[in-house]
């Protein structure tokens, strides 16, 4: 995908710890599948920092930049915001950035 597509990258701060494992929880079974299919991403991956503490990544792979700009204005971003605002409005912050990919590389077996 050299070049061609980008990435929707969501970073959310979960600054309680017992809010982790919920919010673990509801990302797994709920929110990553549903932003993904929202977004028509080809993969989603989420993640949490191993040098920030309650710092949770997700990433869902796009097409192109055009694509990742068409759901940033989206109705279907916006239900998600909704969705995840009921869930956690007040205890998690989060930002999105989009960022296009412009080189990849596979390592050697």
């Amino acid at each position: 995908m050299s070049g061609a597509g980008a990435l929707l990258v969501v970073r959310a701060v979960v600054p309680d710890p017992a809010d982790r494992e919920p919010f673990d929880r509801w990302y797994e079974s709920e929110h990553l599948r549903q932003a993904m299919a929202a977004f028509g991403a080809a993969r989603a991956f989420r993640a949490w920092s191993e040098l920030e503490p309650g710092v949770h990544y997700a990433a869902y792979e796009l097409a192109s930049v055009e694509a990742g700009r068409a759901i940033l204005a989206s109705p279907a971003l916006q239900r998600l915001i909704a969705e995840f605002d009921r869930h956690w409005a007040g205890r998690v912050t989060r930002t999105r950035d989009l960022v296009r990919l412009v080189q990849e590389l596979e390592g050697r077996e």
